[in-house]
Parts: C-alpha cells; sequence; structure tokens
C-alpha cells in the first residue's frame, strides 16, 4: 500500500519518509497520485554532471545503464545523476543498516505471528510504469503527484516509483495473495531534516476468500478490517514495546474504509502507517472481484529516525564509520550517539519569481549544486509589489554531516547556485 512520507506513498508521503516539516510529531502518511501525466512547470533541462558521472547499477541481478534512467535528449526526463547514483544502493538489504535493522524486525513480527504466510520481496526494480505508479492504485488522472514537479520521470511513460504500491497489481495478477514488498522509492521533494528525495517503504497486502469471512459470520469488510488492526496493533507492539495507540479514520482513494495508526511515544502522538481495506475496484482488475483484502504502508525512515534517534535523513547515506558502527545486525533501537557537530553556513538569495516557478524546482537545483552539504531551504520572505511581481527570499544552510565547510567552498556552492536558479528557472535575481 502507498504511504507517502519523509515523503510518502500513496499512504505515506517521505512529507518519506514519509514526516512533518516540523519535526516528529505529525507527519502526513496520505497523498494520492494519478496517470495522464500531468507536466506542469517542468524543471528546464539541464547538464546533470554535478556528480562523477556512475555509468551503471546493479538491481536484484539485473545491471541498469546510465543512459537507460538519465536521458539528457527526452524532455520529460528529470532523472539527475545524484538521483541515479542511488539506485543500486539499496539500503533496506543491508542487515546492519539502520533501515535493513527496521525491515527485519518486520519481517520477525510476520514469521512469528504469521509462519509462512507472507512472502517477502526486496529487490523489485524502482523503474516502473506510469500505469503502475498511478492508474493501478487509482491515482485520480489530475493529482498533482503525476506532474514533473513532484515525480522522476525517465520518459513520458516511465518513472521511478514513488511508492512500493506500485508492484501491487502485477503481484496480485500473478497469483501472490500476502505479501510484503521493501523498496527503494523516489519523489522530488523540499530540503530539510527530515526530507530526502529516496526514502524507503514497506508495503503489506492481504486477500481473503469467501471460506474466511464466511466462517466468522461477519461482513466480509469488517472482517478485513478487525484483521488488519489486530495485525498492526500487534507490529506496533513488537516495534515500540506496550504504548498507548489509537485508531484514526482517514480517506485514501485506495482503500475504504482508511485507517491511520498513532501511538503514544516521548509525550506525544506520533503516526506510524496509513492502512484500509483495498477498494474493490483494485481486486477486480485482478481477477479477484469476489475476494477483499487489506493493504498497509509505512516509511522505514520514518521509523528509523524515532527508534534509534537518527536527527538527519541525510545520515542514512553516509559512509562514514562514526556513523556505521554504531550500528548491528538485529539490534533494534539502538541510540545514535552524534560524533560531532559542525557549524552551519547560511546563505539567502532573492528573486522575482515566474508563474512557473515550483519550489521544488528550485530545491533541486540547490541539492544538484550542493548534493548533502545542504541541510535546509527554507523561504524566509516574500512579497508582492505594486507592479504585481512577487519576490522570494530562501535561506539555504550548508553544513556538512563529516567535516567543517570552508568559507571559500560555501561561497563558491552559493555562487553556482545563483547561476544556476537564474539560468534554469526563469527567475531574475534581487
Amino acid at each position: 500500500m502507498t504511504i507517502f512520507s519523509v515523503q510518502s506513498t500513496l499512504f505515506s508521503r517521505a512529507s518519506i519518509v514519509l514526516l512533518s516539516s516540523n519535526g516528529f510529531k505529525r507527519f502526513s502518511f496520505a497523498s494520492s497520485f494519478s496517470s495522464n501525466a500531468v507536466y506542469s512547470s517542468p524543471l528546464p533541462k539541464m547538464k546533470k554532471r554535478r556528480y562523477p558521472i556512475v555509468s551503471a547499477v546493479d538491481i536484484g541481478g539485473v545491471t541498469i545503464a546510465r543512459n537507460d534512467v538519465v536521458k539528457d535528449d527526452d524532455p520529460t526526463n528529470n532523472v539527475p545523476d545524484s538521483i541515479f547514483s542511488k539506485l543500486g544502493m539499496q539500503l533496506h538489504r543491508r542487515d546492519k543498516h539502520p533501515i535493513g535493522i527496521i525491515k527485519n524486525a518486520i519481517y520477525d513480527y510476520f514469521d512469528s505471528n504469521y509462519a509462512k504466510k507472507f512472502e517477502k520481496l526486496d529487490d523489485l526494480s524502482p523503474i516502473v510504469s506510469t500505469k503502475q505508479n498511478f492508474d493501478d492504485v487509482l491515482v485520480p488522472a489530475d493529482h498533482v503527484s503525476r506532474s514533473l514537479n513532484d515525480t522522476y520521470y525517465i520518459d513520458s511513460q516511465t518513472v521511478l516509483r514513488c511508492h512500493t504500491s506500485a508492484h501491487q497489481a502485477e503481484l496480485l495478477r500473478k497469483g501472490h495473495s500476502r505479501f510484503l514488498v521493501t523498496g527503494d522509492v523516489y519523489r522530488r521533494d523540499s530540503i530539510d531534516a527530515t526530507h530526502y528525495p529516496v526514502f524507503h517503504q514497506m508495503e503489506g497486502f492481504c486477500v481473503f476468500s469467501p471460506e474466511d469471512w464466511n466462517e466468522s459470520g461477519k461482513d466480509p469488510t469488517l472482517y478485513a478490517a478487525e484483521d488488519l488492526k489486530k495485525c498492526l496493533e500487534g507490529l506496533a507492539r513488537h516495534l515500540f514495546g506496550s504504548v498507548e495507540m489509537r485508531w484514526v479514520d482517514t480517506y485514501f482513494p485506495f482503500t475504504d474504509p482508511s485507517f491511520e495508526l498513532e501511538i503514544y511515544f516521548k509525550e506525544d502522538w506520533l503516526e506510524v502507517l496509513g492502512c484500509g481495506v483495498t477498494e474493490q475496484g483494485i481486486l477486480k482488475q485482478s481477477g479477484l472481484e469476489n475476494n477483499v483484502a487489506w493493504a498497509f504502508g509505512l516509511g522505514l525512515e520514518r521509523l528509523a529516525m524515532v527508534l534509534f534517534d537518527i536527527p538527519d535523513i541525510r545520515l542514512f547515506w553516509s559512509s562514514d564509520e562514526r556513523f556505521t558502527s554504531q550500528f548491528g545486525k538485529g539490534e533494534l533501537g539502538v541510540k545514535f550517539k552524534p560524533f560531532s557537530k559542525y557549524p552551519p553556513c547560511y546563505k539567502d538569495i532573492s528573486f522575482w519569481i515566474s508563474e512557473s516557478f515550483t519550489e521544488n524546482n528550485f530545491c533541486e537545483v540547490v541539492r544538484g549544486i550542493a548534493g548533502d552539504l545542504v541541510e535546509e531551504v527554507k523561504l524566509i520572505d516574500n512579497f508582492t509589489n505594486k507592479k504585481g511581481m512577487t519576490s522570494h527570499c530562501y535561506r539555504i544552510v550548508f553544513r556538512s554531516m563529516e567535516r567543517s565547510l570552508t568559507d571559500e567552498e560555501v561561497n563558491d556552492l552559493q555562487s553556482k547556485v545563483r547561476d544556476e536558479v537564474k539560468r534554469k528557472l526563469n527567475v531574475e535575481l534581487r
């Protein structure tokens, strides 16, 4: 199921890895997607060679070449080299990495409580069709998530998956009825401690036949909803211990009824996941119209940041041994010990925006220049003058997680940002 978060999937938005901009209090695991691509406010074509070029990556034994994903001659392609280089990293398959530790902890729960009933899939390709990513999970055709502003397009019909739900319909058609799908998902997004253009999600899906609910004497939808809640309450206790929890009714286009599970953690209510009883339209298109099903989606970064006390989502991608050596296989909830706090460097940039301007495009330019050296991009001022022209002022925070930045390199980064913003975004610098 989708959950967009620190960004999110259809159930969570990584807003996964799915997180809220005001810290860990509440983030929306819910937003929806759709299929006839709406190419609004595209990021103008640019040279995509800010980083050392990775020529190919390996995913599940399949080699994917750069020119299969980064297509400089396709006007709909907006995948930079910095994103392509992440395709083969698969943090969720590393047993000593916080993301892999969380995944395996969830596996342990399902193995203990549903022995051999759920298939586990964690090596499916993140390259999917727009039909898989949007249409198959009933995302409205006019939804904003289909735009180049939100999604990484390889071409007009192919994207980097925004959520693990992109594999749902294909798996159902192949006869899979109970499965957990884990993978890296991709979303163009803002820049701060809880948002990153790549994050990880897990989708859970369970199909029931008439024999299952007839024996219980319950309505099929009620039967599936009760089974879902029992399953996920157990999962929450497995991860967080004996915590108070509550269910919140919500809306998703792909489930009805739909719920969010919240737990009371560190003196606040924390949204853990989104879920619901699968819409019959999804089952019908897979030849399962006589069945019912439930689905859930959760963001692994979201859970890992909370359980391991990891303050910055960029740390998940660090190869610094001061980070990686703190975690071991099966060690759930080891608290991260900050190894240093390097000083931030603040730079402001102001410009008159055009009608095509979007903040995601601006963040993509900044990230393309500075990579993981940019910690935050925040709008600090905006106004409209008497001529109707609107000005935005953004504060860019540069900070390395591993060393102190020099004035010279920060000034160089800021100069390049100014040049690229002017060239690519059709704005007038102030």
